[in-house]
This record gives structure tokens, C-alpha cells and sequence, in this order.
């Protein structure tokens, strides 16, 4: 493939793109591949989720400014394109009964309605490969099922002529990724790396958790190899001051630890249109020799 090779990471808020998938991204990116990061919203219902910012007056009123130039920090940090779509974060709802979801929200807007924002900058962007959440969202917040189904919705129809005229020409993406990073294998050996050691592991509550979850084990297609890359995307997470406390639990696994024992970041293949072998290392693989 003689082309320069694109690669678009569709996210729900600013932060996201620096916590699945990140390492990856800065990778392609000194490599020579071009990358834009699709963030859905703009993270405006988010609460302040570091501890010592919380109370701060000024980010409280003014936290859709902030959490964009959270955004722009990590972006500058990661290397990447990024672009807003321009929907309304529709916060996690929490309580039982779950309160009714804010109206004009992203997760209430209609899919294919949606859907055509993200046509829209595919049909710009061109990308070769798309990565996105699965069908449950990686957890369960309603702006990240909501991204995967307008992902889903758009990569089918980016390439139809007929399919959301006066967006720009047709262009149809070859593959499509779930991001897959928080998997329990990856967990299982971080834990059981630091006990070894004598070390305290922040896992061990989740690793209690999954086994009263009856939760499918994920298909685990694709690791890229990204471990020279764990620094920038820790750089580009603390960015999003707002949203993680640089003493918290994210970084208690020594960077040593992490490249030895798990020097990859994972997904799952969920559409293709191009030959592959299966476990992959790439996510252009198929793609590049063709």
C-alpha cells in the first residue's frame, strides 16, 4: 500500500482517548500514520473525579472549557488529530430506581440520526481502520454503548453512495476494533506480577468482582505491542487533571512491571474486510501489503 495509512479512534469523552488505546495511537503515530481521535462529547456532566480539584469553584462552573482543554493538552501529548462531534454528555446515571437520562443527551438521540456526524468525518478523515467500544460499551455508561452503536452504524454506511447523501464521498474503512485493554488476562498477570514481588496490587477487588459477574470472556484478537509508549500514554492521561489524581490507583503498577510482564494493548477484531490471520499484531494487518 503506497497511501499513507489513517487511523480513527471514536471515543465518548475527552479522556477516554488517553486511557484505552493510547499507547497504540502514539505508536502508529511515529511510525508515519495519521490518527484522529473522534471524542462524541464533551465530557460535561463528568464529575471531578480527582480529588484535589474537587471543591475548585471555577472548574465546576466552567468544566465543558476545562475538560476541552484537558483535550487539547492530550492531543498535543499523543501526537493525534482530534475532532468534536458535538453531542451532549449524558452522564451516568446512578440509584436504584436509575434516574431518567437528561433530555437532548447523546444517548438518547436517534442511532442512524446520530450516526451521521461520524459518517460525516469518516467520509473526511478516510480512515483505514476504526476502533470503538463493544456492544457493552467496555463498561455499561449510556455514552459509550451509545458510541458503539453509531461506530457500528456509520462503518456500514460510510461507503453507500446512497446512505447519508451531502456528507462528502463515499469512502468504506477495512477494519473495525473494539478496544479490549481492561481484559482479565491482562489483570490476572499484573496481579499476580506484584504479588510475586511482595508488591500491593490495586486488582485484587476487581478480580473479586469479575467472578460474581457472569460477564463472556471477550475474543482477544489483536495485541500490539506498544510498551515504549506506557509513558506518553501516562503523560496524556494525567493531562485530563480533572478526571485522574496522578497518585491514584492508574499508576500503582511500577512502568518496569508493566513492559515486562504486559507490553501490549489489546482488541477485538469485529469486522474485517480484509484477509487476516488471527492472533494479530497490527492493526493494519491486511491492509499494508495490499
Amino acid at each position: 500500500m503506497t497511501e499513507q495509512l489513517r487511523l480513527m479512534a471514536v471515543h465518548a469523552h475527552p479522556d477516554d482517548e488517553s486511557s484505552k488505546g493510547a499507547a497504540t495511537m502514539a505508536k502508529y503515530v511515529s511510525e508515519g500514520v495519521e490518527v484522529l481521535v473522534a471524542t462524541c462529547t464533551g465530557g460535561e456532566r463528568g464529575s471531578i473525579l480527582n480529588p484535589k480539584l474537587q471543591g475548585d469553584k471555577y472548574i465546576e462552573e466552567h468544566i465543558h472549557e476545562v475538560r476541552a482543554k484537558e483535550m487539547d493538552e492530550a492531543r498535543e501529548i499523543l501526537g493525534v488529530k482530534q475532532a468534536w462531534l458535538g453531542f451532549v454528555d449524558s452522564g451516568l446515571p446512578e440509584g436504584d430506581p436509575l434516574p431518567p437520562l437528561p433530555e437532548g443527551c447523546f444517548a438518547l438521540q436517534d442511532v442512524d440520526e446520530a450516526a451521521g456526524a461520524l459518517v460525516k468525518l469518516i467520509r473526511e478523515f478516510r480512515p483505514h481502520v476504526i476502533t470503538t467500544y463493544d456492544e457493552n460499551g467496555g463498561y455499561p455508561h449510556p455514552d459509550h454503548i451509545m458510541t458503539h452503536k453509531i461506530s457500528m452504524v456509520a462503518f456500514e454506511a460510510a461507503g453507500d453512495p446512497d446512505k447519508y447523501p451531502g456528507t462528502g464521498e463515499p469512502w468504506q474503512p477495512q477494519k473495525l476494533y473494539y478496544n479490549q485493554g481492561f481484559n482479565r488476562p491482562r489483570t490476572v498477570a499484573l496481579h499476580e506480577a506484584l504479588l510475586a514481588r511482595g508488591l500491593e496490587s490495586p486488582y485484587g477487588e476487581w478480580l473479586e468482582r469479575w467472578k460474581s459477574i457472569q460477564k463472556r470472556e471477550r475474543n482477544l484478537t489483536t495485541y500490539v505491542p506498544c510498551s515504549d509508549f506506557f509513558e506518553i500514554r501516562d503523560k496524556a492521561l494525567i493531562a485530563h487533571r480533572t478526571q485522574i489524581d496522578p497518585d491514584g490507583g492508574w499508576f500503582r503498577v511500577p512502568m518496569e512491571i508493566q513492559k515486562e510482564v504486559w507490553p501490549t494493548e489489546e482488541y477485538e477484531l469485529a469486522r474485517s474486510l480484509v484477509d487476516t490471520t488471527l492472533p494479530e499484531d497490527d492493526l493494519f494487518a491486511g491492509i499494508r501489503n495490499n
